[in-house]
C-alpha cells in the first residue's frame, strides 16, 4: 500500500490529497460549495454538500491518478472544527443547515454567560472563551429552535457533531459516532484535563449527553470505509489547525505555525500540561496520540484569507484571489490606509464580537493598490498581535513563525509579515500541511511512518523571509494599527445603542 488519503473538509472548499511515503503530494483534487447567509451575521453549510463534495473529490483523486482503493494504506480527517450539525441516528438526515464557525447567532446567549460570571469557570474548565465562535452554543441554538428536537436529543434519537464526525458518521454508514479531542475541545463542553464530557458544562449549557460522540485519539484506527470500492482504515481525526501544527513538525514545546485560510489561526506547542492564557487566547488540545495528549495555545483570527474573497466578490477589485498580491505590488505602500477586516468581528486577543470591518486613512489619491495592501497587511498585523499575546503568555521567544495555507503563497503577504513580526518567517515545501498532519497522524496509526524522527527528516523548508524594515518604522505602523482596531472596536453595540 503506497499512499496515505487526507480528506480536508474546509469552511468554502473540500480537498483529497493522496501524500506517498516521502511526504509529498502525489495528488489533489478540490471542489468548492457553497455558502449560505440567511441573516446578518449567520453563516451555515449544506450538510449534504460537504459530504457529496468530499466523498466526489476522494474519488477524483484515485480516478485522475489510476489508483485502486486497496493502493491506500489509510484515510486521514481534518476538518474546519467548530462548525455544528444535527441529524437523525436512524436515517442520518440533517435536521438543519450546519452552523459555521464564523457564525454569529449565538453572541447575546454568550455575553449573558459573562455577565451571570461564568467566563472564569468556561475558561477554567475547558481553556476557551465563551464566545459564539465554539460550538456548544450552537449546538444549545439548534436544539431550542428545532420543532422537537431536545426532546428528541434527550431519548438518544439525534446526533451531534462537528465536520469530522459528520464525515465518519457517512464514510461507516453511520455504523460510528465518534469525535476526536482536539475537535472536542472546540465545543465549550470538555473538560480539557480529564478530556471527557463535563457535566457541568452540559447544565451550563443545557445539551443533554445522549446526543454527543465518543471521544477519542486522533492517531488510530477507527473502523473502515468501504466507500471507495475496497475497505480502507480510517486511522486519524484532528481539527484543521490541530492537524496543521503537526504537519508542520512542531513537536517541541514553543514550536508555533500559522494557518493563513479563511481565517488565520496561530498555534504554539505548550507541552503536556494545559495552561490558561493571561492575554485572551485560549488552551486547546493539540492531539493524542498513545494515551498522551498534548497542547496548545491558539490564538484565532476570523478573517484572513476571507477578506481576499471579499475583495474579489463584494466589491469586484480583483477577478481571481491570486490577483491581490499583484494589485497589492502596484504601490510601494498603503499610502495611510489601515483596514481592519473585521467583517466577523475580531478574535483573539482581543474577542470582541461586536467589531466589525473598517477602512481608514482612504484620500482622493488613495488607489485599489493602496486597498488591497492595506488588507494583506491588515491580515499580517491580526497576525503579529495574536504572537505577542503568545510570547507574553508563554515567556518563550519565538525565534520563528512557520506558516502554512493557501495565502502563504503570497509571497508579498509573506515578506511584509516577516517585517511586522520583525522575526522569519519560514514556509515549507509542501504548504498543504493541514492535510499533511491528517496524513502523518493516520500513517504513524498503522505503521505507514515509524515515528515522530521519521517525520521531521520529512518536513523541509521552501523559503525563509528575513524581515526588511527597521523596528522604529514596525513600531509606528503597528501603533496606528492599534488605533485603527480601536475605532473598528463595539460598532455594531454603539450603533445599536445610538438608535435606541
Amino acid at each position: 500500500m503506497s499512499f496515505i488519503l487526507a480528506l480536508d473538509q474546509g469552511t468554502t472548499s473540500s480537498r483529497a490529497v493522496l501524500f506517498d511515503q516521502s511526504g509529498a503530494i502525489c495528488g489533489i483534487a478540490q471542489s468548492e460549495f457553497p455558502q449560505s447567509f440567511p441573516q446578518a451575521g449567520w453563516v451555515e453549510h449544506d450538510p449534504r454538500q460537504i459530504w457529496n463534495s468530499q466523498l466526489a473529490v476522494a474519488s477524483k483523486v484515485l480516478a485522475d491518478k489510476n489508483i485502486r482503493a486497496t493502493d491506500i494504506a489509510a484515510i486521514g480527517v481534518t476538518n474546519q472544527r467548530e462548525t455544528t450539525l444535527l441529524w437523525d441516528r436512524r436515517t442520518g438526515e440533517p435536521l438543519h443547515n450546519a452552523i459555521v464557525w464564523q457564525d454569529r447567532r449565538t453572541s447575546e446567549f454568550c455575553d449573558e454567560l459573562k455577565r451571570a460570571g461564568h467566563g472564569d469557570l468556561i475558561r477554567d474548565k475547558t481553556g476557551l472563551a465563551p464566545d459564539a465562535y465554539f460550538s456548544g452554543s450552537k449546538l444549545r441554538w439548534l436544539l431550542d429552535h428545532v420543532p422537537g428536537a431536545r426532546g428528541r436529543a434527550s431519548r438518544g434519537e439525534l446526533a451531534f457533531g462537528t465536520v469530522d464526525t459528520w464525515l465518519l458518521w457517512n464514510l461507516t454508514a453511520g455504523a460510528l459516532h465518534v469525535t476526536d479531542i482536539t475537535n472536542a475541545s472546540r465545543t465549550m463542553l470538555l473538560n480539557l484535563r480529564s478530556g471527557q464530557w463535563d457535566d457541568e458544562m452540559l447544565r451550563l449549557l443545557n445539551v443533554p449527553r445522549e446526543v454527543l460522540p465518543e471521544i477519542r485519539s486522533s492517531s488510530e484506527i477507527y473502523g473502515e470505509t468501504r466507500i471507495l470500492g475496497a475497505p480502507i482504515p480510517i486511522a486519524s481525526m484532528a481539527g484543521d489547525q490541530q492537524a496543521a501544527l503537526f504537519g508542520q513538525n512542531c513537536f517541541d514545546r514553543g514550536q508555533s505555525k500559522n494557518t493563513y485560510g479563511t481565517g488565520c489561526f496561530m498555534l504554539m506547542n505548550i507541552g503536556g500540561e494545559p495552561a490558561r492564557s493571561k492575554h485572551q487566547l485560549v488552551t486547546t488540545a493539540a492531539w493524542k496520540i498513545n494515551r498522551q495528549v498534548e497542547y496548545a495555545l491558539e490564538g484565532s483570527v476570523f478573517v484572513g484569507g476571507a477578506v481576499v474573497q471579499w475583495l474579489r466578490d463584494g466589491l469586484g477589485l480583483i477577478r481571481s484571489s491570486t490577483e491581490i498580491e499583484a494589485l497589492a505590488a502596484t504601490v510601494p505602500d498603503c499610502g495611510g490606509v489601515y483596514f481592519v477586516p473585521a467583517l466577523a468581528g475580531l478574535g483573539a486577543p482581543h474577542w470582541d464580537q461586536y467589531a466589525r470591518g473598517s477602512i481608514m486613512g482612504l484620500t482622493r489619491g488613495t488607489a485599489a493598490g493602496h486597498i488591497a495592501r492595506a488588507a494583506l497587511e491588515g491580515i499580517a498585523f491580526q497576525v503579529a498581535d495574536v504572537l505577542e499575546a503568545m510570547r507574553q503568555d508563554s515567556g518563550i521567544p519565538i525565534d520563528q513563525l512557520r506558516v502554512d495555507g493557501g495565502a502563504s503563497a503570497n509571497n508579498l503577504l509573506m515578506q511584509i509579515q516577516a517585517d511586522v513580526l520583525q522575526a522569519p518567517v519560514v514556509r515549507p515545501v509542501v504548504i498543504e500541511t493541514t492535510a499533511l498532519g491528517a496524513a502523518f497522524l493516520a500513517g504513524l496509526a498503522v505503521g505507514f511512518w515509524k515515528d515522530r524522527k521519521s517525520l521531521r527528516a520529512i518536513w523541509r523548508a521552501d523559503r525563509v523571509f528575513e524581515p526588511a524594515k527597521s523596528p522604529d518604522e514596525v513600531a509606528h505602523r503597528r501603533s496606528r494599527w492599534a488605533e485603527a482596531v480601536n475605532r473598528a472596536r463595539e460598532w455594531e453595540e454603539r450603533s445599536r445603542f445610538k438608535e435606541s
